[in-house]
């Protein structure tokens, strides 16, 4: 799959007019619109379709549009990642973290670092428990945060923490005066779940095997989740650690049964020496 075919697919899907790509990308609309049939040629699935005379993305255009972003985003990452190191030498200090810790714990810990290292400059990259693993196998980061283990070669992890899943509810719910949420209790609720995929929905479905929830909302964060909770928009079952690190008024925060493990991992490369900054980090990381 040709560089040239992901870069005017990108630009199609932003501009949603190849007339509009063609002269972003200095070329001719032809060129855009040859392109394009390569690419789905390649894939194998259609990528737009014409609707009422304007050009629209399929579902699996879509789809895919989501792998091509992170990927242009990463080359992003790479080249400010280049800019850094000219300007200011090796003492940086990459992070790489799952979006539920980043948006919740991280902002304490760099406080805490902070208190340690005024000055010295801390990149923090987010992605999801694979992609960070792959990040910091890679070296790409020096240390990476996440909630699930794969099989990424070249890894050493440590556990950092394990804790119990909670149930959140709107303060005024039928629910916020019981003092342990059990999964029946949830039947016919409307339930705010991660996004299919995550292996951390995998576990919390897990917890409901005659599953009668209204699963009518999905988001890919923790964070965005307990939000939604609070705008009495249905319940969910969360990472407590998201729950201590935001200011969530309207929300119970309750005990659920049967328990639900929610895991975080401490990961580094192998054979990796570990720098001053990377021990003050992880120290400030097992304080919280």
């Amino acid at each position: 799959m040709r560089w040239k075919l992901i870069e005017t697919f990108r630009a199609v899907m932003l501009t949603r007019s190849m007339t509009v790509a063609a002269h972003e990308l200095h070329t001719s609309q032809s060129n855009v619109s040859r392109a394009i049939g390569q690419l789905e040629a390649a894939v194998g699935f259609r990528l737009f379709v014409r609707l009422g005379g304007r050009l629209a993305p399929t579902p699996e255009a879509e789809a895919f549009f989501q792998s091509v972003q992170r990927w242009f985003l990463g080359m992003e990452a790479l080249t400010d990642s280049a800019k850094q190191i000219r300007e200011v030498g090796t003492g940086t200090l990459r992070i790489g973290a799952v979006a539920s810790l980043a948006m919740s714990v991280m902002p304490e810990v760099m406080r805490a670092f902070r208190h340690r290292y005024p000055d010295t400059p801390v990149s923090i990259h987010t992605g999801d428990s694979p992609t960070v693993a792959k990040w910091t196998a890679n070296r790409y980061v020096d240390v990476g945060l996440v909630t699930n283990l794969d099989d990424t070669p070249g890894l050493h992890s440590s556990l950092w923490a394990e804790e119990n899943g909670v149930c959140i509810v709107p303060s005024g719910h039928r629910l916020a005066r019981k003092r342990v949420v059990r999964n029946s209790d949830l039947d016919d609720e409307a339930f705010i779940s991660l996004t299919k995929g995550d292996g951390t929905r995998v576990a919390i479905d897990a917890a409901f095997p005659s599953d009668k929830r209204r699963q009518t909302l999905d988001a890919p964060y923790s964070a965005v989740i307990c939000r939604m909770v609070s705008f009495g928009l249905g319940v969910s079952v969360v990472n407590p650690l998201v729950v201590r690190h935001l200011d969530l008024p309207g929300v119970k925060v309750l005990p659920f049964k049967p328990d639900v493990k929610f895991v975080r991992y401490i990961i580094t490369a192998q054979q990796q020496a570990e720098s001053a900054l990377l021990t003050e980090f992880v120290a400030c990381l097992e304080g919280i």
